[in-house]
């Protein structure tokens, strides 16, 4: 597959992982050795890093040997996920940070207005966003403004495995937005709809509970790694696009070849 590039980095694969809810560190290896994902995101804020949290688990998702990409899942405010990012940074000895403030608990939808205060402060810190954020173009566009590189509209809402809610709303933003990288965040539950993420032009997709919560969490990675690579070899390939009417697919006499390309 080809290459993904973000911040200046290489990413070998378009499928991200991320690491919480899998029933044990084992079952989360066998997915990752399944996937070989281009990235595993990690949840900062839940392992109360204030309090030394997560120490153990962080070293052990070192030993992977992947890039890490630390979350500031859980803020609800821009000053929260700053403080958090600040913390990620000196942990992990990397300026990436995935941008995620919670403005509504029942959904856990971003915080537009935040998210927009956070990137603007961050990227002047020298932070690399990756923010996750609704399909709205204009917010979208004040992401970019603020000094963000890569996106990450969500296909629905975190864990709900819906799929690609909004698919006129993505393909707005990949018509609008050509040239920017988009990765699909969260709402995937299915390997066709990693796929279809793709063959619609995004760039990568980044899940989660799909895999964690599958009965077999490296069967499905695997799955998953599969879709990615065809929903982008598909993208790649430039796909016919729908007829109205019916056209028929068998060669008239004397002519095998309808456009006789050589």
């Amino acid at each position: 597959m080809d290459a993904l590039h973000l911040y200046g980095h290489a990413f070998r694969s378009r499928l991200w992982l991320g690491t919480a809810a899998y029933p044990s560190p084992t079952k989360l290896q066998a997915a990752v050795q399944a996937a070989e994902p281009g990235l595993l995101t990690c949840s900062l804020r839940r392992q109360r890093p204030d309090q030394e949290g997560g120490q153990a688990f962080w070293a052990w998702l070192k030993g992977l040997a992947l890039p890490l990409l630390p979350n500031t899942a859980g803020c609800h405010s821009a000053k929260e996920a700053i403080n958090l990012a600040w913390m990620a940074r000196e942990l992990f000895d990397t300026p990436w940070i995935k941008l995620e403030i919670t403005g509504d608990d029942y959904n856990l939808q971003p915080d537009p207005f935040a998210l927009v205060e956070a990137c603007r402060e961050l990227t002047r810190e020298g932070f690399q966003v990756f923010p996750y954020c609704t399909t709205d173009l204009v917010l979208c566009k004040r992401l970019l403004d603020a000094g963000c590189e890569v996106l990450m509209p969500w296909g629905a809402p975190i864990g709900s495995g819906q799929g690609l809610n909004d698919i006129l709303a993505l393909k707005t933003l990949r018509q609008r937005l050509p040239g920017i990288p988009l990765v699909v965040d969260a709402g995937i539950g299915l390997p066709s709809q990693a796929c279809h993420a793709l063959e619609l032009g995004m760039d990568a997709v980044l899940l989660n509970t799909a895999v964690a919560r599958a009965g077999d969490p490296a069967l499905m990675a695997a799955a998953m790694a599969g879709a990615v690579s065809a929903g982008r070899q598909a993208f790649l390939a430039q796909p016919m696009s729908p007829q109205d009417r019916a056209a028929a697919s068998t060669p008239i006499v004397g002519t095998p070849f309808w456009h006789g390309e050589h």
